[in-house]
């Protein structure tokens, strides 16, 4: 099944996620499928979810009222695992996207999974480890956050300072250039060092699934590192692509080998440092 034909149920947990992180998560989702049911749970009677209703709105996501029943406890949990398991029986979507810090829903995430469900986890980086491990993938949302702002500031025009009728004596080319005002210099690169760790999951990843000749299909490491730790993601460390991160780390071979589409080309890698 392509991508774009996998359906989600998108259940966002609206004490535990970001408001003005809504269109960066929904965006992230479109990559991976088609949110078909978009709901968010919360006790909208409470004054500090009164932010919520533009970006609501905006993106089409139904509010589900649940009230604080007892103080102290959070029923909102409970209402999003009553409704995907509704969801689940019903057979309507291929997977669900759960958009919490929360590790009360590692149990959902195990059982969503069990019934052979895609779960993806949206959460901020203090999310516990035991919800993140639960989902197939699990993305930081102050990560594609900034990706989102980065993307649309890059995109806005400004406009050029208005220039000034200079008085007196008309200057030369050169002094005119030289008074004019310099272009912005373009934001420097995201610098990222890759923790010693990292190198070693990408590297004993290679060695699990590499050939006669000790090379293994960039595609199926991706998978399999994601398999190996859930909320593995090139953007955590200031690449965009999983090939880039790779290409930075000088212990790594790259063969990009020609298909019958010239326009297509499979990447392959090898670890120098294998049988040393």
């Amino acid at each position: 099944m392509e991508n774009k034909d996998i359906r989600f149920a998108v259940l966002i947990d609206a004490d535990n996620a970001p408001r003005n992180s809504l269109k960066p998560v929904l965006q992230e989702i479109a990559i991976y499928g088609t949110p078909t049911i978009k709901r968010i749970y919360g006790d909208w009677t409470v004054p500090n979810l009164g932010g919520w209703k533009v970006p609501l709105l905006e993106n089409a996501i139904t509010p589900i009222q649940q009230y604080g029943y007892t103080s102290g406890k959070n029923s909102t949990d409970s209402a999003m695992i009553i409704d995907a398991m509704d969801i689940l029986y019903t057979k309507s979507v291929d997977g669900f996207c759960i958009v919490s810090s929360d590790s009360d829903f590692t149990r959902l995430a195990i059982r969503l999974r069990e019934a052979g469900m895609k779960v993806l986890g949206f959460g901020e980086k203090k999310t516990p480890n035991s919800f993140i491990v639960a989902c197939d993938k699990f993305i930081y949302i102050e990560v594609i956050r900034d990706a989102f702002k980065q993307k649309t500031t890059r995109h806005t025009p400004i406009a050029p300072p208005e220039k000034l009728p200079s008085a007196g004596k008309p200057k030369t080319n050169a002094a005119a250039a030289s008074s004019e005002v310099a272009p912005p210099e373009p934001a420097p690169a995201i610098q990222s060092v890759l923790p010693e760790s990292v190198i070693e999951l990408i590297a004993g990843s290679v060695q699990d699934i590499a050939d006669e000749e000790g090379y293994a299909f960039m595609g199926e490491l991706g998978n399999l590192l994601l398999k190996k730790q859930p909320d593995f993601d090139p953007r955590n460390f200031g690449f965009a692509k999983l090939t880039s991160l790779i290409k930075s780390i000088s212990r790594f071979e790259i063969d990009a080998r020609k298909t019958r589409d010239p326009n297509i080309k499979h990447i392959y890698l090898r670890d120098k440092n294998a049988g040393n």
